[in-house]
């Protein structure tokens, strides 16, 4: 019986070191070695279709995103800034190819970031849930934030490009969509005009008692959502996005609360904030636009979007 109490115990002491340095291992791989494409020697965006490849943050070179682009020959300093966030898929040069022609008929300047990763089909936390946390729990640096990303790349492509643009537009869809109505939540203070949140999978509530990203309990954010109201975000949800099945769809306990599908969910979200700022009485700028005849679809959702760029006042 001793003998047997002995085995147990070096094996349970043996599984803890392994464990141990499996985790510091994946920290250090993931948080401390370099990240990324090789950065690209800054030059003007070129006209049609061009990449450039930036560091990620301002005050380290330890992570490095290439960034997609479409220009009109048409366009200059002053016309609309579109950044595009991509789905789940992290196929950012796809979602620019499905606005290219949008671009042209309504002169846009269209930026999208790809936030590759290896380990995208297991972790969400980098992407759509803004970087606020490391896969392992612990926070991240406001500065290190996937949504301050944005913000970098903004600067850079202004002052690379000589452009006078105090602000831009933003629209995801799918994990996109999640992207940027986080954004729009925790950072309202980000140079944003119009944002559309397109077909999101699930949402974070305005709820100080549910743990992000489901909640907002934990961010330090909770004293922002009056400023948040304030900027023009549109719920932008496909009328046939109620397939569970289509995309990968959130099953947890605290995303089914949230609603049985895409539709349900983001209709139910709106709801929650419109409520919220209503009892305040806080101004209300955020809209919501269920598009007919269309599912969990980001080209023909990126289509919709122009009319709400169009209308953007």
């Amino acid at each position: 019986m001793n003998k047997l109490l002995r085995i147990i115990r070096k094996t349970l002491v043996f599984g803890f070191v392994l464990l141990l340095l499996l985790g510091i291992t994946g920290y250090v791989y993931l948080y401390k070695l370099p990240k990324g494409p090789e950065v690209t020697t800054p030059t003007p965006i070129l006209v049609g279709k061009d990449n450039f490849v930036m560091y990620a943050y301002h005050e380290s070179k330890r992570k490095s995103i290439r960034v997609w682009t479409y220009k009109p020959e048409n366009w200059k300093s002053g016309d609309k800034i579109v950044f595009v966030m991509h789905g789940g898929g992290r196929n950012a040069d796809d979602y620019l190819e499905a606005w290219v022609k949008a671009a042209e008929d309504n002169n846009l300047l269209i930026v999208a970031p790809a936030f590759e990763s290896k380990f995208a089909k297991y972790t969400t936390n980098d992407y759509q849930e803004g970087n606020l946390f490391t896969f392992f729990g612990t926070k991240n640096p406001k500065q290190e934030w996937a949504f301050t990303v944005i913000e970098n790349i903004f600067d850079h492509v202004k002052s690379v490009n000589d452009i006078t643009n105090s602000t831009y537009d933003i629209f995801g869809h799918s994990a996109g969509g999640q992207f940027v109505h986080r954004m729009i939540m925790l950072m309202p203070d980000a140079r944003i005009e119009t944002a559309i949140a397109a077909n999101a999978g699930f949402y974070t509530f305005p709820n100080n008692t549910i743990r992000y990203p489901y909640g907002i309990s934990h961010t330090n954010s909770n004293t922002d959502l009056q400023i948040a109201y304030q900027k023009r975000l549109i719920i932008l949800l496909g009328e046939l996005d109620n397939d569970p099945s289509l995309g990968t769809f959130r099953t947890t306990d605290l995303a089914m609360q949230q609603g049985g599908h895409r539709l349900e969910r983001g209709s139910n979200f709106y709801e929650a904030n419109a409520q919220l700022s209503s009892s305040n009485n806080w101004t209300f700028n955020w809209e919501i636009d269920t598009v007919k005849n269309v599912g969990h679809d980001y080209r023909n959702m990126s289509k919709v979007a122009i009319k709400w760029l169009e209308e953007n006042p």
